[in-house]
């Protein structure tokens, strides 16, 4: 504030002199106010003042009716805390040193627009911007870092443009009440980012300046959506290969290099002439995508949050939009100037130039010259003077008086009047108001639910389309939540109608990735698995029509590679499927992991079993000293011929190739041996296949009832949607009131009935506590015997019934029919089962009567309204 005061005084003493007023005036001319572009510097005269006032106030300020309005009138103040009715003493304190600080601000710069310091909250009573702020963590873990806050904020509420595009609203809300309400214009956002911000730890602020048309709309159809970004491929270098020394020198070439040389300036041509055809196309496009030119360009009022590098480890400064929930760098042409910024301790106006947008601007808040602050509690550090500054203040006097001038002067910034930020768990869930929300970026639309909102687990769609005006559809994705099958992501491209599913881990059938086009089997389709989850370490199967392909990992044997061919199945009259008619195999090739136990010679790479040729193909694995490898070719016969005699092996069965031939390979019985180990290993592999195309079909067949049933799943803590959870809740609640209903009857007064004929108050007589008992018993004697009768009643019923419906039987025995007679056997059974019910009650009844009638009997005894019948007995 001294700063202030000295340049006070300075400008009254420069209203003296005319010379001084036009230097000020050109001075403060290249002050705040941002323009598209500079290029020279003019006087303004008043003729042109007057001509530019006047096409100002020929532009039309258009506002949209359709967006929802937010104002005062639809806001119910009647359970707002006192606090958002009134200031406190500190807090008018705080609002009269702001009056002054705008005051002298306004004199010294009279070109720049009034300071945005204390507009009026939803109870019309003006509280400074800092205290609006209400720095919260929040207690969800996703909320902690900028990034999940900035999205949330732009999810959960809904824009709302403001009333005029360039002034700052009159009035800002507190985050509770946005919250509340889920709308918000951009201050709204930036103050509600900005406390959850702070609240986690970063150095946060909020900012008051201008921006472009599409940032204040909203607009993002000029953006690419950031879910169609695809993360840049590094490219490995690849390594020079030495030429050896020995090498053989290649064949000479016999082609004419001027034939060549006219082919390369023909393929040159034909690039050049496809690159002017792209770059003609390219520049078509942007000429159609450029925005129209706005005519408040820089004069649009808007705000957002700067987050400073320093705290939670952040590199470097940069600005988040809170509407979209994006960052973007302090560079960024879309930011076109900043008036003033704020937090929660302290008010800072930018001072310098902003003609070149944001690019220039220098966020150091502790050099005075570039940011004036309000408050001298500033946390933010003095820049340090050189030696040159530091030689005029060695004083011990003056540095003790500055110390103590600057103790009286600093005023602390209120507590913030806005109640602490409380986010429910079910609208953290909800996230977008009414569950959903729409964004539209350019060639693409996003689409977000809330959970459990669509039947099918729906979370998320992001449609691509071809042109412009989203008419045709490239590809969709969508994502899901939540899902007992674990369908996690489904791409669908319309232009080659490929279909991939994206599975996380958990499915019964282990499935990572399913490609395909339809899901009729036998059809074009790439299954991936996670390893880990099955036993037999299968990775990925590839199936066409004729062909299927397996990749092991892990296995035992060191299986890696399966590959079957198919020839067409011959048509049957059976059902056509892999278990009645499986498809004829026609050759099954097999690879194999080096295996380190065995020596190269004997380890087989690959073999392949040409089942149509009745052959079978070794090759082995290739030793690091060798060139080549071993080979081996089995002739593949039946045991016996036609007649049964079996068959001999013959040298002409097996053709091989050795590098190191050894005797022991060479015998028939190793051989004859062999094969026979290759037949067994055919018939498994053979087998194998058949087990691969069931499996193929079995998770057809769970995808589709999946797809069908498409059921959710839901978390035992989740009390409201686990319906067996509720069930078993509400069984519970349900037995504890039948218990309490029982106690309830149990303690009835068994005398009340006899007491009411008596007058209330007086005390019993001897006669009286007598006359009582006798009734009282005599009364319930009566009940255990009219209960009896009842009882007996009911089974001479039934049994009179019984007698009469087998008397009817016996009579008519001969002429019913099995339907007759079932129906008589089922009545005879019913009735026999209600008869031996009566009978045990009754007998049960007969056995408790007494006791019930002297438990009774004891109770009058003991109870204290009968206090005579105590002096008869003793």
């Amino acid at each position: 504030m001294e700063v202030l005061r000295e340049k006070v005084e300075e400008e009254e003493e420069a209203e003296r002199e005319e010379a001084a007023k036009r230097a000020e005036w050109a001075r403060t001319e290249k002050m705040m106010r941002p323009v598209e572009v500079r290029k020279e510097e003019t006087t303004l005269t008043q003729e042109m003042l007057r001509d530019l006032e006047k096409k100002l106030s020929e532009i039309q300020i258009p506002i949209s009716a359709e967006l929802p309005a937010f104002t005062k009138d639809t806001i119910d103040i009647s359970k707002l805390p006192v606090s958002y009715k009134t200031n406190t003493p500190k807090e008018e304190h705080l609002l009269q040193v702001a009056d002054n600080f705008s005051r002298q601000y306004s004199h010294l710069c009279p070109d720049r627009v009034p300071l945005f310091l204390h507009p009026l909250n939803e109870c019309e009573v003006p509280k400074f911007v800092s205290t609006t702020l209400r720095p919260t963590l929040m207690p969800y873990p996703e909320l902690y870092n900028w990034d999940s806050c900035a999205q949330f904020v732009s999810d959960f509420l809904t824009m709302v443009p403001l009333p005029d595009p360039l002034k700052p609203p009159s009035h800002l809300y507190s985050s509770t009440t946005v919250l509340n309400y889920q709308k918000g214009n951009c201050f709204d956002f930036s103050t509600m980012l900005c406390s959850m911000l702070i609240g986690s730890g970063y150095d946060a602020y909020c900012v008051n300046g201008y921006g472009s048309l599409d940032l204040c709309h909203m607009d993002l159809t000029r953006e690419v959506c950031p879910l169609t970004v695809k993360p840049k491929e590094t490219v490995q270098k690849e390594e020079k290969v030495l030429p050896k020394k020995y090498t053989i020198r290649p064949p000479r070439d016999l082609c004419s290099r001027f034939e060549q040389e006219q082919e390369v300036k023909k393929q040159q041509e034909i690039r050049a002439q496809e690159k002017k055809q792209l770059r003609e196309e390219e520049e078509r496009l942007m000429e159609a995508e450029k925005a129209k030119p706005d005519a408040l360009h820089g004069l649009r009022v808007h705000s957002w949050v700067l987050v400073l590098s320093g705290k939670r480890e952040v590199p470097e400064n940069f600005f988040i939009d809170a509407f979209t929930g994006q960052s973007y760098s302090t560079q960024d042409e879309r930011f076109l100037g900043i008036e003033s910024l704020w937090n929660h301790k302290n008010y800072w106006i930018n001072m310098q130039d902003c003609w070149n947008c944001c690019k220039d601007l220098i966020f150091d808040l502790g050099d005075p010259v570039r940011w004036e602050y309000m408050l001298l509690g500033t946390d933010k550090s003095q820049l340090s003077l050189t030696e040159e500054d530091d030689s005029g203040i060695n004083d011990e006097d003056d540095v003790e008086n500055l110390g103590k001038e600057d103790e009286d002067k600093s005023f602390d910034m209120p507590h913030s009047w806005v109640e602490q930020i409380e986010i429910s768990p079910e609208a953290f869930e909800t996230r977008c108001p009414n569950g959903k929300k729409v964004i539209q970026y350019k060639r693409a639309k996003l689409e977000k639910w809330a959970p459990y909102l669509n039947s099918n687990g729906l979370v998320s769609r992001l449609t691509t389309y071809e042109d412009l005006e989203c008419t045709n559809i490239l590809e969709i994705k969508e994502w899901y939540q939540n899902r007992e099958d674990m369908l996690e992501l489904k791409h669908i491209n319309k232009t080659t109608d490929l279909k991939i599913d994206y599975f996380k881990p958990g499915h019964p059938q282990a499935l990572r990735v399913h490609s395909y086009k339809s899901m009729q089997p036998e059809m074009d389709r790439v299954i991936e698995f996670y390893e880990t989850a099955r036993v037999d370490g299968l990775i990925k199967r590839e199936e066409t029509a004729r062909t299927m392909t397996e990749y092991y990992q892990g296995r035992p044997d060191f299986l890696s590679y399966r590959h079957a061919n198919f020839r067409p199945r011959v048509k049957k009259l059976a059902l056509s499927s892999a278990e009645s008619n499986p498809r004829p195999i026609v050759k099954i090739t097999e690879q194999f992991f080096r295996n380190p136990a065995k020596p190269a010679e004997e380890d087989v790479a690959e073999r392949v079993f040409l089942l149509a040729e009745e052959r079978i193909q070794l090759r082995y694995h290739c030793r690091d000293d060798h060139i080549t490898a071993s080979k081996r070719e089995f002739l593949r016969r039946t045991e016996v011929d036609s007649k049964g005699n079996k068959i001999i092996m013959t040298p002409d069965m097996c053709i091989s190739f050795e590098v190191e031939p050894m005797e022991h390979t060479k015998k028939l019985l190793y051989q004859y041996e062999a094969m026979m180990h290759l037949k067994r290993e055919e018939k498994l592999s053979r087998h194998q296949v058949w087990e691969s195309e069931l499996e193929v079909l079995e998770i057809l067949k769970l995808r589709e009832e999946e797809e069908a049933a498409h059921t959710l799943t839901i978390s035992i803590y989740d009390t409201k949607r686990n319906e067996k959870s509720k069930e078993y809740r509400e069984a519970m609640e349900r037995v504890i009131h039948e218990e309490h209903l029982r106690q309830v009857e149990t303690q009835l007064d068994y005398l009340a009935p006899f007491l009411a004929q008596l007058p209330p108050g007086e005390k019993l007589t001897r006669w009286q506590a007598v006359r009582l008992k006798d009734e009282c018993l005599s009364d319930f004697k009566q009940r255990l015997i009219n209960k009896a009768n009842l009882i007996q009643a009911r089974f001479e019923k039934e049994t009179q019934e019984l007698q009469k419906k087998q008397q009817w039987y016996q009579e008519n025995q001969v002429t019913l029919t099995p339907e007759d007679e079932d129906l008589y056997l089922s009545y005879c059974s019913q009735a026999m089962f209600r008869i031996r019910i009566l009978e045990q009650r009754l007998n049960r009844h007969k056995e408790l009567a007494p006791l019930k009638y002297l438990a009774l009997e004891e109770k009058l005894y003991k109870d204290p309204r009968l206090g005579e019948l105590q002096k008869i007995f003793a």
